[in-house]
Parts: structure tokens; C-alpha cells; sequence
């Protein structure tokens, strides 16, 4: 993969943004011959945030040969238990879910971000059809025929394709005239990691609080991400501690379960919403990751989906290629948003209700909580469904 200095040239598809799941996009494009443009900043990933990837990430990373590069740098994910911790009078019983029970390894890994990007990097750099633009896009603007990208410095792209990988304020949706839904929650998620006294036993524990959860990611080594959803100004707090009193608060919301914590340096607080778009793809343009969707960070759906997104645009455009069609054609684009609209809207009403059902101080809804979890908990085939549903939605596991 070189940087591009030509003024103008001509692609099959420009990809817009270089997070996870713009590379991704880009390089699994770029593998099955499509001549790809990636306009992105390539701004080092600095922090410390990590992200559990679940099988049908694992698979795809796997297929776009990046995994290789990354996998030793990943734990391993075996058990996930959920713990009701909210106090409450009404209370779920524990559910534990073990990969073994569906013949599974594993559920999946958790990996440093800025880990995984420096081996989608590498792979990237392999790539003869794949072109990097280490700029922003100034413009976007999409005709009959192709979709033209300006960059900051000036040089002009054209394809039959835009994939918007560009975020939460995506100027691609923007172009495409896309409208987006978004609700606010009263919650705010601080992530940062710890090192404990104890192993993990590859398990991860997701606390239910009654602001929201709390989850204990197992890391290479007897250490642990953290993710503790709960209301602004306590997040706030939270990551104003310094190591040893994060660790400590950190400690007791685990019961000490994996002993005593210190926190290491760094601490993320964001605000947390439920974005959905009028559209997946309109105008040559098709969104991909938070341009496309944001979720909270319950259940580890979020760049999960992204990948889903790109892996799906990619077998789209590549079986579009292959008939010779117009890559950017709307019967084109409706296929990809007929493959995405199911995942993203049952994930999302999933997560919400998950999450509403969580903070409700009404009694009814609490009972039909802890009632759901009881049955998913005691009844072997609603678990192995539930655990299966999780890693992949159904249609694609039937595909």
C-alpha cells in the first residue's frame, strides 16, 4: 500500500476513515481485487482502550489475514458470567455462559485497539490494490455516474463507490442526505485497565449496577479492561482517581474477585447514546461502523457490528464486480442494506431494552428481568441459543 500524490485518479471504491472498521473495510476490498482509495489521518493509536471481538469478527479478521498478525496479543474469552449487583429487592440470579457448552473455544478475544490496528497496518501495507490518502476528506459529492472525494490537500478521487467510515459525525451521511435518530442516555461509560492478584481464568464478569453495568474484560496476564457504565458525574469522578484509589473502587464493585487492583495510567469517559440512521446507504455512499450505528458498550456490539458492516460491503461489492454491475448502483446498495438493517435494528432494540430494563425502578419490569435471566440461566437450549445468538445472528450462521 503506497501514499498516493496523484491530483486526481480513479478508483473502484474510496473508503472514508481509518478506525477499525474503515481499515478493515478497506483491506478486505482491497484483497478480492477491488481497486480502493482509503482517505484517513493515520493517527497512531496512543491509549489503552481494548475491544472484545467476538466470533464472526474473529472470522473475518481471520479471512483478511490480519488476526495472524495480532492473535498472541488477544486473551482469550471462555466464560462470561452476568451478576445482579443493583441491590434490589427483585434480583436475576447468576448466569454463567461457557464456550464449551456450544463447542466453541472460545467466545472470542480481547485485544488492545491500538494492538489490532498496528496488525491491520501491516496488512495493509501488503496490499498492491489498496491506496492511502493520509488526509481528511474536504468534500464529498456524489453524481449520476460516480462519487468525487476531494482531500484537504487537494487531490481528487473519483469511484462508483463511497464506503463512510468517518464516525459519529459522519460528513459522508451528511452527503448522502442520510438523517440520523439519536437519544441521549443519563449515563456515561469510564474504561481504563487494572492488574490483580488473581487470574481471570479467561472469564469475564459483567456486573449489573444499578446505573448500569460494570465488566471485567480478561487481558494477557493478570490483568483486566474495564468498562463501568454509570451516571455522568460519577464517571467523572471515577476517572479523576488516581491508580491506586481507581483500583481500589474498581476492587470493591468486584467483591474482589480477582483480588487486590491497581489501575494502570489512562482513563476514557464518554457519554453514552443510541444513534440509528434513516438509511444504510444512499447517493454511492454506504455507512459503515458508528456512522452506521452507535450503541452503549453492553454486550460488545460496537465495532463487532462495524466489522459486520465492512465484511458485508465487502462480499457485496465483490459479487457486484464480478457481474460487471455499477458498484455504486442502488440495486447495489439496497442488497447491503438489506444485509445490514436486521442486525443493526435487533441489536439495538436488544441492547436498549437490556439496558432500560436495568435502570427501571418498577417492579414489574425488574420481575420479567430477573424471570428472563432465570430461564436463560436454567434452560440449556435457550442458553446455547442466547450464547450463539451473541457471537452471530442467526442468518448468518444459516449462510
Amino acid at each position: 500500500m503506497g501514499q498516493s500524490s496523484d491530483q486526481s485518479a480513479k478508483f473502484d471504491v474510496i473508503v472514508v476513515g481509518g478506525g477499525p472498521a474503515g481499515l478493515a473495510t478497506a483491506i478486505a476490498l482491497a484483497q478480492d481485487g477491488v481497486a480502493t482509495a482509503l482517505v484517513a489521518r493515520r493517527i497512531p493509536y496512543r491509549d489503552n482502550r481494548t475491544t472484545a471481538l467476538l466470533g464472526a469478527s474473529i472470522d473475518f479478521l481471520t479471512r483478511i489475514n490480519v488476526w495472524p498478525h495480532c492473535q498472541s496479543q488477544a486473551a482469550a474469552l471462555r466464560t462470561m458470567r452476568l451478576v445482579d449487583d443493583t441491590g434490589r429487592l427483585i434480583r436475576a440470579p447468576e448466569v454463567r455462559f461457557s464456550s464449551e457448552e456450544i463447542g466453541a473455544e472460545t467466545f472470542g478475544y480481547n485485544i488492545e485497539n491500538r494492538l489490532l490496528m498496528d496488525a491491520m497496518e501491516r496488512r495493509a501495507a501488503e496490499l498492491a490494490h489498496l491506496a492511502r490518502y493520509d488526509d481528511t476528506a474536504a468534500s464529498i459529492e456524489p453524481g449520476d455516474s460516480t462519487i468525487t472525494v476531494t482531500t484537504g490537500n487537494g487531490d481528487v478521487l473519483t469511484a462508483s463507490l463511497v464506503a463512510g467510515a468517518d464516525g459519529r459525525q459522519s460528513p459522508c451521511r451528511q452527503a448522502a442526505g442520510i438523517t440520523v435518530k439519536s437519544r441521549a442516555l443519563d449515563q456515561s461509560a469510564v474504561t481504563f485497565n487494572v492488574g490483580h492478584t488473581r487470574p481471570h481464568h479467561n472469564t469475564s464478569t459483567e456486573f449489573h449496577t444499578q446505573h448500569g453495568p460494570c465488566v471485567f474484560v480478561p487481558l494477557p496476564g493478570e490483568r483486566s479492561s474495564v468498562v463501568w457504565v454509570s451516571t455522568p458525574d460519577e464517571a467523572a469522578r471515577l476517572a479523576q482517581l488516581n491508580n491506586e484509589d481507581l483500583g481500589l473502587a474498581a476492587e470493591r464493585q468486584s467483591h474482589s474477585i480477582l483480588g487486590r487492583m491497581v489501575a494502570e495510567d489512562g482513563r476514557h469517559v464518554f457519554p453514552l447514546a443510541i444513534e440509528t440512521p434513516s438509511a444504510f446507504a444512499a447517493r454511492r455512499i454506504a455507512l459503515v461502523g458508528e456512522a452506521a450505528h452507535v450503541l452503549p458498550p453492553i454486550g460488545a456490539q460496537g465495532l463487532n457490528m462495524g466489522l459486520r458492516d465492512g465484511a458485508d460491503l465487502a462480499d457485496i461489492v465483490s459479487r457486484a464486480r464480478a457481474q460487471t454491475e455499477d458498484l455504486g448502483a442502488d440495486q447495489v446498495l439496497s442488497r447491503y442494506a438489506t444485509a445490514r438493517r436486521a442486525d443493526v435494528f435487533s441489536r439495538t432494540m436488544a441492547i436498549d431494552a437490556a439496558n432500560r430494563s436495568l435502570l427501571s425502578d418498577f417492579l414489574p419490569a425488574q420481575s420479567i428481568r430477573a424471570l428472563g435471566l432465570h430461564l436463560i440461566g436454567s434452560v440449556g437450549p435457550l442458553r446455547r441459543l442466547a450464547m450463539r445468538e451473541g457471537l452471530a445472528p442467526w442468518w448468518r450462521r444459516a449462510g
